[in-house]
């Protein structure tokens, strides 16, 4: 068996880091690389692509219906 632990790569800055209990953020290097992470999905930066258009708004307060 293996005692190795299996190494992969943090996905922010790419700095190698073992996957085991002791590696607290992982798959991030650091907790500074895991919110950096987070705040690029919280401001859109990172997109996951459709097919579909975008969603149109109808008015400014985003209600859709159609009251006539």
């Amino acid at each position: 068996m293996n005692s190795q632990p299996h190494i992969i790569k943090c996905p922010r800055c790419g700095t190698a880091v073992p996957w085991t209990p002791a590696s607290t953020w992982r798959p991030f290097c650091s907790e500074r690389c895991k919110l950096i992470d987070l705040g690029a999905w919280a401001s859109e930066q990172y997109r996951i692509r459709t097919n579909e258009p975008p969603d149109t708004q109808a008015d400014s307060d985003g209600d859709t219906r159609d009251d006539a």
